[in-house]
């Protein structure tokens, strides 16, 4: 599995209390761009609209080696999951505060693959324990590794 982009900053932003893996339906040169490593998921969202799943907002970098029928950077991408699954996310999202976004993109043998997180906002100051949280941790390591060391 060889990993795309990743969407760190949804990490910091949100609490992510589940993830589903999608396939996603592309055009020739999105999948050579992305085999090359540039896209970027920041400010990326996904939609349920009418039963089917979109992902917005994606920003796939033109193939360098295409020509006039090299794709559009940011359009709208379909996102394939199973009935099941779309029905079980909708329900989650009808509770408040929930929201789908997209955490990385990913080669999963030929096939290129998004995981989506179902998400939770987080406020102001569960962002900063958070970081509280993670620096404690890294210190504690860092002693124990220093301990090892003696």
């Amino acid at each position: 599995m060889s990993i795309v982009a990743k969407n760190s900053r949804a990490y910091h932003d949100y609490f992510v209390e589940n993830t589903v893996e999608a396939g996603i339906v592309l055009v020739g040169t999105e999948v050579k761009s992305l085999r090359a490593g540039r896209a970027n998921l920041t400010d990326s969202y996904v939609l349920i609209k009418d039963d089917e799943v979109f992902l917005l907002n994606c920003h796939i970098s033109p193939y360098s080696h295409g020509n006039i029928m090299n794709h559009e950077p940011t359009r709208t991408r379909k996102l394939l999951l199973h009935r099941k699954e779309i029905e079980r996310l909708r329900g989650k999202l009808i509770t408040k505060g929930y929201t789908l976004i997209p955490l990385k993109i990913y080669f999963k043998g030929s096939y290129a693959k998004v995981e989506v997180g179902l998400c939770k906002g987080k406020a102001q100051y569960e962002k900063r324990e958070s970081i509280k949280e993670r620096e404690a941790k890294r210190e504690i390591h860092k002693a124990l590794k220093e301990r090892n060391r003696s």
